[in-house]
């Protein structure tokens, strides 16, 4: 509880403003994200609402704002769909079917992403290699750029049209004074967050100068919705009277779920590991995983859309001087104001002020370095970093950041496959000795295998393992396998050298290792599995 409420006294005139910004970048994300999944605009305000209040209260990084996202909403939307068609086809059709299923869905969601975070898997967030992590958020400010550019559209007889004319001037100017504001009053003081002065500013333009533009407002009506302003969200008991109507449905559920699940927590743990590098501290994953599981449960008992870390919004607010953990209750709260009582006033702000502030996320986002250094970095941790960055944008994160991770493994195992040795010399005794060096692992194991002439050996072979590691059960497997060889051909092999845990694994394989094993207070200490990233709270 101390952790916490020193995490609430940062700076907290820069958490409340700070806050108030991200509160009014959330709306059109939110919005814009429901109308993704196919479901009305204040399930993924409500969302938005609950996924920050629970994560800024116990989240594992103060700072970072979660709300609905569209990388879980397009995941979302063929399991609404099919919820909707059961729900038609029933002898008692049911409305919103679908939307009760996204619910139940939540539920399964938030219990896998608390299991995660008990079972500690979010330390392995810190094993994905800094090619990915670039990849990854290049690819995002794409993503985040291309959907801001839908905004430059507007509906004409039921369909979406660009913008020409004197609209798309005045809707381009507005979002270039946006970024031109944001721009240049950090040069002149810090004390105020230029992301909301310059919305302020150009609301009150096109308010108070009665220009005609595309609002938040209009902005939903086009959309099919009704506009901002609802009640408080309310518990969702009817979701346990349909449970009858997922009979031979539960693949779906469940496949969406782990899916959802899954997406959630690479979004927010790699935007965990993003704001670490902004901030230079560090969070805790562990820690988020329960936080994010406990908000989507809560979302699915309360009506919400659930969600998951937001990397814009996360920026924003850390650029905004958002450290601590008022900056996203302050959002929280406020996006919850503005739906019960300021519905009316948020629904005038421009779409170019927040546009102008998404397009200025994106510069800040995009690592820029990375053409710098591309020519710099070994080819593979340049593939690997085009390769995440298009796969964010051809399909979606998680499957980019796998993907990337994959390929990264790949490239370390090939090359630690081929720096296994084996110095060889002839002690006084007639003993042969294979002094072994480099890594003995799964990749490695025929490059080992491939240094012994074990019909040309003399009668006493020693293998000394004091510059290698046994790093899994394929090494310990190939060493047992080796000394079975030598034991055929009627010779004597002693093993020096072995960590404790690679000792009790062979002689569990067989007894007779006991004889050939030598001890010696020289033996490295090391772990096969190793838990040592294990050090969050």
């Amino acid at each position: 509880m101390r952790k916490i409420f020193n995490s609430f006294t940062f700076k907290p005139k820069d958490d409340i403003l700070s806050g108030l910004t991200v509160a009014l970048a959330l709306v059109p994300e939110a919005v814009a994200f429901a109308f993704v999944a196919g479901i009305d605009p204040l399930v993924g305000l409500y969302g938005a609402f609950m996924m920050g209040l629970i994560t800024s209260l116990f989240g594992g990084r103060p700072g970072m704002i979660s709300g609905a996202t569209g990388a879980m909403a397009v995941v979302m939307v063929h399991m609404i769909q099919k919820g909707n068609e059961v729900g038609d086809n029933l002898a008692t059709p049911v409305d919103n079917l679908g939307l009760q299923w996204l619910f139940i869905t939540l539920l399964i969601v938030g219990l896998i992403q608390i299991s995660a975070g008990f079972l500690r898997l979010g330390k392995f967030v810190r094993l994905i290699p800094h090619p990915v992590m670039m990849g990854f958020v290049n690819g995002l400010a794409i993503v985040i750029f291309l959907s801001q550019l839908g905004m430059f559209k507007e509906t004409v007889g039921g369909e979406k049209v660009w913008l020409t004319g004197n609209e798309l001037w005045l809707m381009l100017g507005l979002v270039a004074l946006t970024m031109g504001i944001m721009f240049g009053l950090p040069k002149l003081t810090k004390k105020l967050p230029s992301a909301l002065i310059a919305i302020v500013v150009v609301a009150c333009i096109t308010i108070f100068g009665g220009i005609e533009v595309s609002t938040v407002g209009s902005f939903i009506r086009d959309g099919g919705g009704s506009g901002l302003e609802g009640s408080l969200p309310t518990f969702q008991s009817q979701i346990f009277g349909v449970f009858d109507t997922m009979s031979g449905h539960w693949g779906l559920i469940i496949s969406t779920a782990f899916l959802l699940a899954a997406v959630g927590l690479i979004e927010s743990l790699m935007t965990l590991n993003l704001v670490d590098e902004l901030t230079d501290s560090r969070g805790s994953g562990n820690r988020e995983c329960v936080a994010q599981g406990s908000a989507n449960l809560l979302n699915g008992l309360f009506g919400g859309m659930g969600g998951c870390a937001m990397i814009g919004q996360s920026i924003i607010n850390v650029k905004s001087g958002g450290r601590g953990r008022l900056s996203g209750l302050v959002a929280a709260v406020a996006l919850l104001c503005f739906i019960l009582f300021g519905a009316g006033l948020i629904e005038q702000i421009p779409i170019a002020a927040l546009v102008g502030v998404m397009f200025m996320v994106v510069i800040g986002t995009f690592a820029w370095s990375s053409f710098r250094i591309l020519n710099k970095i070994p080819v593979a941790d340049a593939v690997v970093l085009i390769t995440v960055s298009a796969i964010t944008v051809w399909m979606d994160l998680a499957i980019a950041v796998i993907a990337g991770v994959i390929m990264s493994a790949l490239v370390f195992a090939w090359k630690n496959a081929t720096m296994i040795r084996a110095r060889k010399r002839i002690k006084e005794d007639g003993t042969k000795v294979y002094e072994i060096w480099g890594p003995l692992f799964f990749g490695s194991v025929q490059t080992f295998n491939s240094k012994f002439k074990i019909q040309d050996d003399p009668e006493r072979v020693e293998l000394d393992f004091i510059e290698s590691r046994v790093s899994d059960h394929s090494g310990i497997e190939a060493i047992k396998n080796l000394a079975d060889k030598y034991i055929d051909a009627g010779k004597k092999i002693r093993l020096t050298h072995l960590s404790p845990e690679c000792k009790v694994l062979l002689l569990k394989a067989d007894p007779k290792f006991k004889d050939m094993i030598e001890t010696s207070i020289d033996d490295p200490r090391y772990h096969v599995v190793t838990d040592l990233m294990d050090s969050e709270v």
